[in-house]
Order: C-alpha cells, then structure tokens, then sequence
C-alpha cells in the first residue's frame, strides 16, 4: 500500500441532478466531474448527493478515475437515492441504510419517500494497520419543504434522521475508525438536528471547528437574529459563514430575468462581494471524529475549510450546482511518548508551595500519567525544546511538534479556530452531558405532535375506504333500478373510481400509516430511554416508565 497520507482532502456536494427536472443536468454533472479531476488540492474522498442517474455518475468516474480509482453508486427504493461516494483508498465494505421515517407516498410531488432517503456507508482503509480505517457516511435528508416552520411536519423526519446517523456514527467511533460524515443534512448550524449529531456521536463539524462565529441560519432566520449581527455580504457568507445554498453568487437562486443574461456566446455575469446576503445558509456538513488516538499515536484534525465549486460552467455560464460545494481538509497530529522528569531538588531547596508541587509531580502516577497538550504553550528553556502543557489521561503523551500558537478562548469562540491541542482534548475528555435533558422533552414533544398527526391521517383514510365500499355498493343497487342505462354508466363510472381512491387510503392507512406510527414508538423509545439514562447518572435501561417533564417517572406502554 502507498505511503500513508498526512492529509485527507474531503468534498461534498449536491449535484441538482433531478432527471427531467433539473435545467442542462448532463451538462452541469460533467463538468462537476471534470473540475474534481483539476482540483488543487486533488480531493481523496468525495461524496455526491442527487447524483440520481447512472449515466451521470459514470460520466464522473470517468473524468475522476485516475485520481478517485474506488467508487461507489447507492440504490434505493424505486427512484433511488441519488447518492454516491468516490475514494482513493479501496471501498472494503458498503451498505445503504435507509431512514425508518422519511417523508409520505401521498406527497408524491416531493419524491423523498420514493427515493428511500438514507445513508450510505462506506469503509475506507487507508493503512495497513488494524485501526487505519476510515467509515464514510454520505447523506442526504428530508428537504424541509415548509420552511422549518414550528408547525413543520416533516420536522419530526429530519430530527429522527439526526438521532439515526448519530448512532451510526457512535457505532463506527467505538470501532476506532476515524469517522467522516458528510451531505446536504438540511439543517442549520445549531439547531436541534445539528445538535444531535455532535452530541450524540464524538464527531465535530468541521466548519465550526475553523469558523466557530460563524452564522446560524439565514438573516432573517429568528436564531440569527438574536445574534445581532449585520446583514452579511455575499462574500462574508462564503468565507466566513459557509453558506453554499440559496447565495446570490448561485445563478440557479437568480430571477429569471437575470438568468436570461446567461448562456452560450454572452459575457459572464459578475455579483459584487458587497451585495447584500439574507438568504444565504448552510445546509451542507462535513463532521470528522479523530480515530483512535491511542492506536495510530495521533489524531485527526480540522486543518481548513472552505466554499468549494464555485465556478461557472465554461460555455452556459451557469453555476455547476444550485449549491455550492463544502471542502474540509484533515491533518494528521502525531503524538509521541516523552521520557519522565528528571527527580526534583530536595525539598529543603525550595518553598512550602513547591514542596508540595514536587511531591505531586514525583509521584508515581506523575511518572507514567498521559497527557495530552493543552492550548497554553509554556516558555522553551535552554535545555528543552518548545512543548505544552497537558492533561492526564493514561500514558504520556505530548505533540511530536508544538501547535502554532493562537489567541483562542474558548469561552469567546470569535478569537478564531480551535486548535489542533483542544480537538485532540475534546475527544479524549468528551463532554457527558453535551445535550440537556430539555432537548429530549423537545424531541418528545414533536414525536407526540406528529403522531397525533398521522394517527388522525390514519382514521380519516380508514373511515374513506369504508365509506367507498358503502357508495359503491349503493351505486351498484342504483344501477339495478336504474331505467336508462346512461344513468347506469355514470353510477358504475362513480362507483368505480371512488372505490380506487377509497381502496389506495385504506391499504395507506393499513400499510404505510401503521408502519409510521410503529417507527414512531421505536423512535420515542430510544429517546426516553436515552433521557432516564441520563437523568438516572448514565444507567442505561428504560424498564417502561416514561420520564416526564418534572424528572419524575411515570409509567409509559413499552
């Protein structure tokens, strides 16, 4: 196997590539496959979402199969879902896992249970050893077609997505893989989706890690608001706030008026970096866990990140996609084992206080302890080259080269980046309780919300479906007593066509309503079993009572 990588360059992006739908697909998918093959630096592992077609995504691998040589095209449900992974490194393994609550037949219109929306799962290796391995899970979730509205049905699917790839995620952590996730989730930065991914699974998004400040949401988004900040500038929102969708350097978002100065022939169309920017969001995530850190003598770092594919096609002078693309790249931080401290003076040299401090450091414990290099740099002496300081955790361990220095708060995340020392930190020392108890109620709240929704569709759908059977059957006697025979053609006519409706509602509400509200009770099961196992001090195990809104256990159907 070739030498291993210090770098892993990551790209996702949503395609557009709806057949019939989208606007020069074949086109558009071609050249997005011919700027991946001249990229800078060349990308190592990529992930395509609405990619629906064979056709275009063999277009692709053909212009990228000398630098992404491993692939793979996911299928799913009848129209399939649309998502695809290209590597360097070979794919050792795949599964397309689909999503138990994903969208309705009956919005037919909006496809996404059709499509059988899901993730799809790839094993990486990029190293010989047991833990060189890398898990890739590529997404693409509900589309929050009512605006993420409080009222939003389709609020309950996406948060149920989160929790659903956030235990993948965990799975493959606890693996000692280095875990990758990326797509077009649908969400925005901080929100309860958000949340759960990064509470719920040791993964870090890595735009967050670099842009720690950056935007919410939208402008005119109520979160992003109560930042106070001004309206950011359309290049602000593409450097700082990585806002691939809905900007106004995106010709898919323009007017069609302004879309008519584009084409064959006419000169480019330029947006000025200060135009305003309202509607410009994130929605496309690149979250990246560590590896074992114990196992490969290191971890994996957010190095950078940017706002990829912004180019324009070279002959329609459209952009390649109606979002742009999330690039994120990985660095390898080596850690080394450090020979323990020479003994200190005797203790009559010194003061009572570093009496007391050479007694803890001399300690046998002192001697093997493992540390791990904090973000405070501690003055180089002349003996000594430049290391930092550190906290205990098993053997001891330090940076193999220091971290350049930074000016990070973590209590002011606007200082900058977080560096390589406190990513490292934050999964050796997660935090136990990164999402509240509060969060739980919320999710509890939309479960009960919707399912009072759906059980509603189900009676409705039911009650249709008898209600048919019984016109028609009185359609049928009419026709016994009828003395025209076009009076006869009109009742069978009616019959006929109100029994097909009313039997599509009742084999919905036999079959899909059913199988929703059973998701639906796997789904709060887990939820109020993750809450009592928090609420009781990490002991896992709902026995069937239902933690209310007080801490207090009731009992709840099992």
């Amino acid at each position: 196997m070739e030498d291993l990588p210090e770098e892993i360059n990551l790209v996702t992006l949503n395609c557009w590539g709806l057949k019939y739908i989208s606007k020069l697909r074949r086109e558009r998918l071609s050249e997005i496959g011919r700027q991946l093959a001249i990229a800078d630096p060349k990308p190592h592992i990529v992930a395509l979402q609405e990619c629906w077609t064979q056709e275009d995504y063999k277009s692709i691998r053909r212009q990228t199969r000398f630098i992404l040589p491993y692939a793979k095209f996911y299928h799913s449900a009848a129209l399939g879902g649309g998502l695809a992974i290209l590597s360097r490194w070979p794919i050792e393994e795949s599964t397309m896992y689909r999503y138990p609550l994903n969208g309705r037949p009956t919005a037919f219109w909006r496809g996404d249970w059709y499509v059988g929306k899901g993730v799809a799962c790839a094993t990486i290796r990029y190293g010989p050893a047991a833990k060189q391995v890398i898990e890739v899970f590529n997404t693409h979730t509900h589309a929050p077609y009512e605006g993420g509205k409080p009222n939003d049905s389709y609020l309950c699917h996406r948060t149920a997505q989160s929790w659903e790839i956030a235990k993948l995620l965990r799975g493959a952590a606890e693996r000692g893989h280095l875990v990758i996730a990326m797509g077009d989730f649908n969400m925005i930065p901080m929100s309860l989706e958000h949340q759960l991914v990064t509470a719920l699974a040791p993964v870090r998004d890595t735009w967050r890690v670099i842009h720690p400040d950056s935007s919410v949401g939208p402008a005119d988004h109520p979160a992003e608001m109560a930042r106070r900040r001004p309206v950011p500038t359309a290049e602000f929102n593409i450097q700082e706030n990585g806002a691939a969708s809905d900007g106004p350097y995106n010709t898919w978002r323009w007017t069609k008026a302004q879309q008519k100065l584009l084409g064959p022939g006419k000169p480019p169309v330029p947006i000025a970096p200060d135009t305003p920017d309202r509607r410009g969001k994130r929605l496309d995530y690149i979250f990246a866990g560590s590896g074992d850190i114990h196992a490969l003598g290191g971890g994996w770092v957010v190095k950078r990140v940017r706002v990829g594919m912004m180019m324009r096609h070279p002959e329609f002078g459209c952009s390649l996609s109606d979002h742009f693309a999330i690039e994120s790249t990985l660095a390898f931080h080596p850690l080394r084992e450090t020979q323990p401290s020479p003994p200190p003076p005797p203790l009559a040299a010194k003061s009572a206080s570093d009496a007391t401090a050479s007694n803890r450091d001399s300690s046998p414990t002192a001697a093997t302890a493992t540390v791990l290099p904090s973000d405070e740099p501690r003055p180089p002496t002349p003996a000594e080259p430049k290391t930092e300081s550190a906290l205990h955790n098993g053997a001891y361990l330090q940076l193999q080269s220091p971290t350049p220095s930074s000016d990070h708060d973590p209590d002011n995340p606007a200082t900058g980046p977080i560096p390589a020392a406190s990513q490292i930190r934050s999964f050796l020392n997660p935090s136990p309780d990164a999402l509240p108890p509060t969060a739980y109620d919320e999710i509890l709240s939309l479960i009960r919300s919707y399912t009072a929704r759906e059980q509603a569709q189900l009676r409705w759908r039911a009650a249709h479906f008898f209600l048919a059977v019984l016109v028609t059957v009185a359609c049928l006697v009419g026709v016994w007593f009828s003395p025209h025979n076009y009076v006869s053609f009109v009742l069978v006519l009616v019959s006929s066509l109100g029994l097909t409706a009313g039997t599509v509602d009742g084999l919905l509400a036999l079959l899909f309503f059913r199988s929703e509200l059973k998701a639906l009770k796997e789904f709060e099961w887990e939820v109020r079993n993750a809450k009592g196992a928090l609420v009781r001090g990490g002991a896992a195990g709902w026995d069937g009572r239902a933690v209310g809104e007080d801490g207090e256990e009731e009992w709840g159907e099992d």
